[in-house]
């Protein structure tokens, strides 16, 4: 298999391959991990019953998947990655604001999984957990610089191991004795139930800076609701999977997220632990195959904005190798007490990515409904030039507006603690660009074209 010789420039229509049906399997697989599976457990942590969690987890993915999947049907469209179509919105300078921090937020994923996949091959094979990343992130290294197809394929083949293998596990997990009040309504909890809604959709939210990364080669007549559609149900469909289970488990096995890893390994039995610890590896490298690719096409958008970088496959090896050395010495350092902290710092960050969405989706669908001159996009002096204030304005003032209703163990919001702990700031944030992003810029695209029609 070759080399991806592309990165963040356009792909011509003579290049576009693939099944719009990939879609499914690659964000099936890339959820269908550990990582997931404690996300969704964190309902029981907070108090809810196993009813009440069920029903917010399938609510918070629902509802978050639709903007995630939105953005996958950007790719074959545009032919381009997903941030550089940012700067249609902030310029093609300004998109490096919101670019810092996707590049922060995946790194830090990158190295908080890398752990995790780490304290598996550690407990599978006895070595301790410092080789363990090394030798994840060598193997990430490995996928990331083959790049696109080799990671579609992956995915696929993933897909068929994860299904057989929690299948099996699911089943096993729904023997346990479960506490009596499980199943039933009972008493309705407000404030844990719309954070653990505020949690799921958030984890969906999270994929929309790259998601069209992997859209981009399918060919431009790729019907928009296959896009959506097989985007959206592979990443509803193995989060909810996984998140449900991690909720079952958690409530039937004391202390299971002590050490989740070695619980599912319990789960299958002595003989076939190092086949569930290979899985749990399979399932962190599925996610951050995606988050290194993620951070080097952020890297290269940010540094072509001010360069003019050309990726040569020299280059290509040298950024990702970067990275991977950025990521490994976070993972390393994070094995201890930083983790949890650190952990944290990035889903603050995340919070900084749900009025980007809003205003990428708004411009995509409501302003210019899906017409882009993509050769600006790489223009300085194009029509959408360096910066667009509005955007970047709007951008800042609906994270500000944000940070009452959050509520993080870095951070609780005072409307937050007001509403019992109810985190509903990703609701804030893609309404307010409604406000701030919506009208100034219609009244800036009607201007401009007023001036234009003068000047004809």
């Amino acid at each position: 298999m070759n080399i991806e010789k592309r990165t963040i420039e356009f792909v011509p229509e003579e290049e576009r391959h693939g099944s719009v049906r990939n879609l499914f399997t690659i964000w099936f697989s890339s959820n269908m991990q550990i990582t997931t599976l404690v996300t969704g457990a964190l309902a029981i942590e907070f108090g809810l019953n196993l009813f009440w969690s069920i029903i917010a987890i399938v609510l918070g993915n629902l509802a978050g998947a639709i903007f995630m999947a939105s953005h996958s049907v950007q790719g074959p469209k545009l032919g381009i990655p997903q941030m550089i179509q940012s700067r249609a919105q902030f310029g093609v300078v300004g998109a490096v604001v919101p670019l810092i921090i996707v590049i922060l937020m995946y790194t830090g994923f990158f190295a908080s999984s890398g752990i995790l996949g780490a304290q598996a091959v550690s407990s599978a094979f006895s070595i301790p957990v410092t080789p363990g990343i090394v030798v994840i992130n060598v193997i990430t290294l490995i996928i990331t610089l083959f790049g696109y197809d080799l990671i579609h394929k992956m995915e696929r083949y993933f897909a068929i191991i994860f299904v057989i293998v929690f299948v099996f596990v699911t089943l096993e997990a729904f023997r346990f004795p479960l506490p009596p009040d499980a199943w039933t309504p009972g008493v309705f909890k407000a404030g844990p139930f719309l954070l653990m809604v505020s949690i799921a959709a958030t984890w969906q939210l999270t994929y929309a800076p790259y998601v069209a990364d992997y859209s981009r080669y399918l060919p431009s007549n790729t019907p928009s609701s296959k896009t959506f559609w097989y985007t959206y149900a592979g990443t509803v469909i193995g989060t909810v999977w996984m998140m449900i289970l991690g909720v079952v488990l958690t409530a039937a096995i004391p202390k299971f997220l002590a050490n989740s890893s070695t619980g599912l390994a319990k789960l299958v039995g002595s003989q076939f632990a190092v086949v569930m610890y290979l899985v749990i590896v399979l399932g962190v490298l599925a996610a951050n195959v995606l988050n290194l690719y993620g951070a080097f096409m952020s890297i290269t958008t940010t540094l072509e904005a001010f360069t003019k970088l050309k990726v040569t496959l020299k280059t290509r090896f040298w950024l990702v190798f970067a990275t991977v050395i950025i990521g490994t010495v976070l993972a390393i350092w994070g094995n201890g007490n930083f983790l949890g902290n650190f952990e944290n710092f990035i889903l603050l960050l995340s919070y900084f990515m749900i009025p980007w969405t809003a205003i990428n989706l708004i411009d995509y669908y409501l302003l210019r409904r899906g017409e882009y001159n993509v050769h600006d996009m790489f223009n300085l002096n194009g029509q959408y030039g360096k910066f667009n204030w509005i955007a970047i304005t709007s951008y800042l003032i609906s994270f500000l507006l944000e940070i009452p209703f959050v509520n993080t163990t870095m951070y609780e919001g005072p409307i937050a603690t007001a509403l019992e702990g109810t985190d509903i700031a990703w609701i804030m944030g893609l309404i307010t660009p409604l406000l701030l992003y919506y009208w100034p810029m219609k009244k800036k695209m009607r201007q401009t074209v007023d001036v234009k029609g003068v000047k004809g």
